[in-house]
């Protein structure tokens, strides 16, 4: 059987890789696919740009359309990034009967729906598994090893960068600046860092893994979103001494109302597995109903590990090449006519306890004033802590735990506390998730 041709759009850190990973275990990758996968071409801008791969055999070129217009290749892989021009080549790659597989997971929150739409037109494949949590395999996890479960939520440490700085803020008691300027020199975080810190990367992320696991369609802009840039030293210590971290989670549940999708900062009891993934590490908790909880770990990005995904994409595309469209694995898990637009609630109908804490003035009555505004909100304190004030300020620390309640009512609360003469400045407020 002849060779299958692959030909790669971006020869950067992710596309080197899977030169790489290809080249290095090429005979195995043969013995999994049935045939031989040879990549015959790939651009770069820069042609002179030194590269972590070997380009011998490759003819490299400095237009992406050199690649997708070429007639010998089957499968075009995508590892540009960014959802600007690399929509249209990706189009242009599926009108030209190319299957596509890609690690952009922008590219396919934004514009997803349309790709995939337009690739059942063609009876192409396209693949995206190393789209969301880098070498971890939950794309297929998900969509292929849990097809028997009604999936009822999952929850994400699925941006390691932010998880990177919590580990750093938790374990060496450092500020949220200085852990960023070091994740900027150790290259986990970009110059401008806000994909990363403002939740945006993983909201991406997550957009994906809630149309898969629910059969909705890709909805970024319903993603609530937010990130860490105010969260404090004396946050993570509160947390710690509660038995809790704080860990940047996407999380998706499918409530009887609709979906909730939120990226936010979120504490977790200490026991918990998720817990315990530190440094730029990945992982994603997903409950189904048959299977129960179900953890996947791994690393969330990096030239092999990225590649890895890349390739076993490339490899299923592969065993898929003589097999009929319609027989095919859907691309977001759910037969396209299946697709259904289950409502996405607003944020302000979550559901989640909190972590809460405020600066009041130390004399008699304000916690009283304080914990009736919360009961007027049926909103119930699971736990206090009421510190000493620091030396010289006349405010003292207090940090409450609550029940379960409605977001709307823990927003009206909060403002309602916020407007106590006796209690100074913004209420910090945190969701807990107890993950069970």
């Amino acid at each position: 059987m002849k060779p299958v041709k692959v030909g790669i759009l971006g020869l950067g850190t992710v596309g080197g890789g899977t030169v790489n990973v290809l080249k290095r275990n090429a005979a195995e990758i043969a013995r999994r696919a049935g045939r031989e996968i040879i990549v015959t071409r790939a651009s770069s801008r820069d042609l002179g740009k030194p590269r972590i791969c070997s380009t011998e055999g490759i003819a490299v070129t400095a237009d992406p359309y050199d690649v997708i217009n070429d007639p010998e290749i089957d499968i075009v892989l995508e590892l540009i990034g960014g959802a600007g021009p690399v929509k249209d080549m990706v189009l242009a790659a599926i009108a030209n009967g190319k299957h596509v597989v890609t690690a952009n997971k922008s590219l396919i929150a934004l514009h997803g729906n349309e790709i995939f739409a337009k690739a059942s037109e063609k009876g192409v494949i396209v693949a995206f598994e190393a789209a969301v949590a880098g070498g971890i395999p939950i794309i297929k996890a998900i969509r292929e090893g849990l097809s028997g479960n009604q999936i009822q939520w999952l929850a994400g440490i699925i941006n390691g960068t932010g998880n990177f700085i919590l580990t750093e803020m938790r374990e060496k008691g450092r500020d949220f600046a200085d852990v960023l300027a070091e994740a900027q020199a150790l290259g986990y975080a970009e110059a401008d860092p806000t994909f990363d810190v403002e939740g945006i990367d993983a909201a991406h992320k997550l957009t994906i893994l809630a149309s898969i696991a629910f059969g909705i369609p890709l909805q970024f802009e319903k993603v609530y979103t937010e990130g860490i840039t105010k969260i404090t030293r004396l946050d993570v210590d509160y947390a710690e001494k509660l038995g809790y971290r704080i860990k940047h989670l996407g999380i998706a549940r499918k409530t009887g109302e609709g979906i909730e999708l939120r990226v936010h900062p979120t504490l977790i009891p200490e026991r918990r597995l998720i817990a315990n993934v530190n440094g730029v590490m990945n992982a994603v908790l997903v409950k189904g109903d048959a299977v129960g909880p179900t953890l996947y770990y791994g690393a969330g990005a990096g030239a092999d590990p990225t590649a890895s995904a890349v390739v076993a994409d490339v490899v299923d595309v592969t065993r898929a090449l003589t097999s009929d469209p319609e027989n095919r694995v859907p691309h977001l898990a759910f037969q396209p006519e299946a697709i259904k637009d289950i409502p996405i609630l607003a944020p302000d109908r979550f559901k989640s306890a909190y972590y809460l804490r405020l600066n009041a003035e130390d004399k008699p009555g304000v916690l009283a004033d304080v914990t009736k505004i919360l009961a007027d909100h049926r909103i119930s304190i699971e736990a206090i802590i009421q510190k000493e004030p620091p030396a010289n300020e006349k405010a003292v620390p207090i940090i409450l735990l609550t029940q379960v309640t409605l977001e709307k009512e823990m927003n009206d609360a909060i403002a309602k506390i916020e407007a106590l003469p006796t209690v100074t400045g913004q209420v910090c407020r945190i969701r807990l998730e107890t993950l069970g």
